[in-house]
């Protein structure tokens, strides 16, 4: 069986693109480890599928570079809303979209018939506090915050220092989060202007995560390092925040790439 997908990528975070309205995948999980592999795949952080929804105008669901499913993804939602509207699956540029952190409303930045940035309505920030990792850790200290999925957010004072590939693993399974957790080290460069880099559950080191530029955000108004706006400084690019506070929703901007278009074969 032949599946087109496109792969697309916000800030850099990848992923590979499939229209499950003509292609229902039948092992999406299975299909998000082969694909991702990057010598003998097509070379991601996973696979998102585009849907329909009974409760908004499209449905997305994300897996994993190891397969397990994800409730959110900003960078995702993102181009999401560059795919519907450049293969003309719709022609409004205010858009929702169903996901298993809820409905998200999408704005597109449109220009010459493409769309070259979306902001993402990314709902009101919860469970926001300190916690203490433990005498045992390499950090002692975090703020955690859920986007819809959960975030452990620590600030540093050198970003080089942070050996990021040692780090991440050993944050991602703390007994604190019995689901694991996505890990974000930032470092405030200067007000409104924050350095960081991620270590996503289910795929390690990706170059930028929408939801963890979000928390991120969120922890340095929480803790009055930042002002309600920030730009978010990745791997992969920026992405710019405003969150006034607790009550407020929180909006997310940023690009939105297509990089290629493909056919697949699956047995």
């Amino acid at each position: 069986m032949k599946i087109e997908f496109t792969k697309m990528q916000g800030a850099g975070n990848d992923y590979i693109y499939v229209n499950a309205l003509k292609y229902p995948l039948p092992n999406p999980e299975e299909l998000a480890v082969i694909w991702s592999r990057p010598h003998t795949g097509i070379g991601s952080d996973g696979l998102v599928l585009i849907g329909a929804s009974d409760k908004a105008d499209f449905s997305m669901r994300i897996f994993n570079a190891d397969g397990s499913e994800a409730r959110m993804c900003g960078n995702a939602s993102r181009c999401i809303g560059k795919y519907v509207y450049e293969y003309g699956l719709t022609d409004k540029t205010e858009i929702t979209l169903d996901t298993l952190s809820g409905i998200k409303p999408l704005h597109l930045h449109v220009k010459n018939g493409e769309v070259n940035a979306v902001t993402v309505d990314m709902g009101i920030p919860a469970d926001i506090h300190p916690v203490d990792l433990g005498e045992n850790y390499p950090y002692r200290e975090g703020i955690a915050v859920s986007m819809g999925n959960p975030h452990l957010v620590i600030f540093v004072d050198d970003m080089a220092q942070v050996d990021l590939p040692r780090v991440g693993p050993i944050l991602e399974h703390h007994p604190l989060f019995p689901d694991r957790v996505n890990v974000e080290f930032a470092q405030v460069i200067k007000p409104g202007h924050i350095r960081m880099r991620v270590w996503e559950r289910g795929s390690g080191i990706t170059m930028a995560c929408g939801t963890g530029a979000c928390a991120t955000a969120v922890a340095s108004v929480y803790t009055h390092r930042c002002p309600k706006e920030s730009d978010i400084m990745m791997d992969g690019g920026t992405l710019h925040i405003q969150w006034a506070n607790e009550r407020s929703h929180l909006f997310m901007t940023g690009p939105a790439v297509k990089v290629f278009d493909g056919v697949i074969l699956i047995n």
